[in-house]
């Protein structure tokens, strides 16, 4: 069992329902994004084009961060998502200067998103499980996948660019989608081997 996911780049169209929902499921203080999605030029005038790239976490096989984390708070799952464990993490970085994919952000503080008012209910839930002076990233939503449903991204897009499932089954979705339309995963010369793969990039 592996989790990945397949992102189907001429079906994202940038609108980054991906990143609010990403927020929302997670809570993410302000100014701190565990999705990204990248925007650029493809082709030259008269026929330029707007191309996007989503950018999660990877969740890679051969992870550069989990080697270089000094105190274990890295971690991987025997199901493939590579976590962080707040009460072991010291915050020196190192894990940020590793990641080639720039997944990863250091919680200087812990601000509302309303600067000057009181948290709102909703964040002071969520805040709770952000710690000051600690790394954090996109986790492929495993607090979802525990409870059977797909990570708030795949869930959210309107497009239907992202398929989840089992890279391990040759029978899942993104697997056989993987194989229709030879997916790669970004850099693939780095060695890491990536969780996430693009198709039709």
């Amino acid at each position: 069992m592996r989790y990945g996911m397949v992102i189907d780049l001429q079906k994202c169209v940038g609108c980054n329902s991906c990143t609010v929902a990403c927020r929302a499921e997670q809570g993410t203080p302000a100014g701190v994004h565990f999705h990204k999605v990248m925007k650029y030029e493809a082709g030259k005038y008269p026929n330029a084009k707007m191309r996007f790239l989503p950018m999660p976490c990877m969740h890679c096989q051969d992870p550069p961060c989990l080697k270089v984390c000094p105190t274990g708070a890295t971690y991987k799952r025997d199901d493939g998502p590579i976590l962080i464990d707040h009460e072991k993490c010291i915050g020196c970085r190192a894990c940020m200067v590793a990641c080639p994919y720039d997944s990863r952000q250091f919680l200087w503080d812990i601000r509302n998103y309303y600067a000057g008012h009181p948290a709102t209910p909703y964040e002071q839930i969520k805040q709770k499980t952000f710690d000051k002076g600690t790394v954090v990233k996109c986790n492929f939503c495993v607090q979802r996948l525990e409870r059977g449903r797909l990570p708030a991204c795949v869930e959210t897009c309107p497009a239907g660019a992202r398929k989840f499932g089992d890279l391990d089954d040759p029978g899942s979705e993104p697997s056989r989608l993987i194989v229709l339309y030879r997916g790669a995963p970004f850099r693939e010369d780095l060695g890491t081997e990536p969780s996430v793969f693009y198709i039709k990039g």
